[in-house]
């Protein structure tokens, strides 16, 4: 017989990026885990789960379909769906937190998942790089998983970021992408080199750069990027001998032969893609382009953009490999040049 007390079992978090789908089976199995649901029981129908909580069909019936795959539901034609096993337990519970969510973030998200596989239940929230989101989520789920997995950056009000992380209580913690100073307890960590990644990216392209006099980085006054990557830009450019200068607004800076860019945005791939097309100047001739992050899209962009990217998808493996070994790290993933026509 269906409870009726089951859906105040079933949890869905607006707030929550984790797709509502498994959120509606990481409660099913969180109540098998406690007790409350038991073999032989009864579950709600489809129609059911969508009124009641407000989901369509078609999550619902993904949400069945993924518990039945992992044999921990059954059905029978003309009763509905059942538990069928018990004993199945998700060994571990994992709070993430990104920064934001782009196509590279998600290449790291669905890389964590399916290595991790059904033996973890993720809730997925992202704070926009904004610290008073962060803290907030935070202080609201400061218990109850075995695995804290974070990306820190910050456009602003950062600089406490490490108490705040510092009070979680007695679980994993797993910094990704980036680390921070200032945790006292032991940690993990997946990261990036900022400041040295930048500068061997560039150093592997100096036959390529020979052609231009000066180098620009299109770095925003107000970003969430760390000044590491500055840092390797100067280290570079003072080594080598190119003149060069940081662009704060891609939309003001004039465009001349013998340049190279290097952008970080996307937004300001598009601006300064828009500003070359306005001149006489031939990419990867007159003018370079380098762009942070390898996209599928730049592949064919212009024939090519030259990128420099870390593997996202070997941090998001490294990470879940991390989690299944019960360890704590640290692993650099280095970046990665992909030579192309731009430059």
């Amino acid at each position: 017989m269906i409870s009726d007390n089951i859906f105040r079992y079933i949890q869905i978090d607006e707030n929550s990026v984790t797709p509502k789908y498994l959120q509606l089976t990481n409660s099913i199995i969180k109540g098998i885990e406690a007790g409350i649901i038991g073999n032989d029981y009864q579950l709600p129908s489809i129609n059911d789960l969508s009124y009641e909580l407000d989901i369509s069909r078609d999550t619902a019936e993904k949400a069945y379909r993924h518990l039945k795959s992992l044999g921990i539901i059954g059905s029978v034609p003309g009763k509905g769906y059942f538990i069928a096993k018990t004993d199945f337990i998700q060994t571990y519970k994992i709070f993430l937190l990104f920064n934001k969510l782009s196509a590279h973030k998600k290449i790291i998200y669905d890389s964590l998942v399916n290595k991790l596989g059904a033996k973890a239940a993720i809730d997925f929230y992202i704070y926009n790089n904004d610290f008073s989101t962060f803290k907030k989520l935070l202080l609201e789920h400061n218990d109850g998983y075995t695995h804290y997995v974070i990306i820190p950056h910050f456009l602003e009000g950062g600089g406490t970021a490490h108490e705040l992380i510092n009070t979680l209580k007695g679980s994993n913690l797993i910094l990704l992408d980036k680390k921070i100073a200032g945790i006292t307890r032991p940690f993990g960590a997946v990261y990036e080199n900022f400041e040295k990644d930048i500068f061997n990216a560039l150093v592997q392209a100096l036959p390529q750069l020979e052609k231009y006099q000066t180098i620009k980085i299109i770095f925003p006054a107000y970003t969430y990027f760390p000044d590491e990557i500055l840092q390797g830009f100067y280290s570079f450019c003072r080594e080598y001998a190119y003149n060069y200068v940081v662009v704060r607004h891609i939309k003001q800076e004039p465009i001349q032969a013998g340049e190279v860019y290097i952008n970080l945005m996307e937004d300001d791939l598009v601006v300064l893609l828009d500003k070359i097309r306005e001149t006489n100047l031939r990419v990867g001739i007159d003018v370079g382009i380098i762009s942070y992050n390898e996209t599928p899209l730049k592949r064919f962009i212009l024939n090519g953009i030259t990128t420099i990217s870390t593997n996202f998808a070997a941090m998001g493996e490294a990470t879940a490999q991390m989690i299944l070994n019960n360890e704590l790290t640290q692993t650099e993933v280095p970046f990665t040049l992909t030579l192309r026509p731009s430059i």
